[in-house]
């Protein structure tokens, strides 16, 4: 289902799908080149993608669905994986402010396939935290990792942030 919302980049058009999530009110404003979306997290407007309109909503779901503390989420940071710059979409932290749960968004037209556990994967070599989210929006994956038994366990929602901390 085609939302209201869609705009031109790089030359093509770009279609903002409807999500399996909640709906949102966003602050969306035209600059010269391309529609932006106001980040509530990293305090600027940022350039509105399909995969930017994924996270923007996912991110509220997370805080105002399931109770994850805003100040405990970080968007877009970076990492170096076998010498190479790396950035992630998003992390949610502990009370402690240890990487708790380890978040990847794709456009809602992006399948979700083996590829895209394994770039996830990638990253969680380097954070080790216990959670991992994938998400286009439209379909949602949460699994725990056990590090000790060196297990994967699909969780059958995305939980309430109380209950992983």
């Amino acid at each position: 289902m085609i939302n209201f919302l869609s705009y031109k980049k790089k030359s093509y058009f770009c279609v903002i799908m409807k999500l399996n999530l909640p709906e949102y009110q966003f602050s969306i404003r035209q600059s010269s080149t391309s529609k932006e979306i106001f980040d509530a997290f990293r305090k600027k407007y940022v350039t509105l993608t399909p995969e930017e309109w994924v996270r923007q909503h996912f991110i509220r779901f997370l805080v105002e669905e399931k109770g994850f503390p805003a100040s405990l989420i970080a968007i877009e940071k970076g990492l170096t994986i076998n010498g190479k710059p790396r950035r992630f979409d998003a992390v949610a932290y502990n009370n402690n402010g240890e990487p708790l749960i380890l978040i990847e968004f794709k456009a809602a037209t992006v399948k979700i396939s083996q590829k895209v556990f394994e770039q996830i994967a990638a990253y969680n070599q380097q954070l080790k935290v216990k959670y991992l989210i994938v998400s286009n929006g439209v379909k949602h994956y949460c699994c725990q990792i056990d590090f000790t038994t060196r297990s994967i366990r699909f969780l059958p929602e995305i939980p309430e942030y109380s209950t992983l901390v």
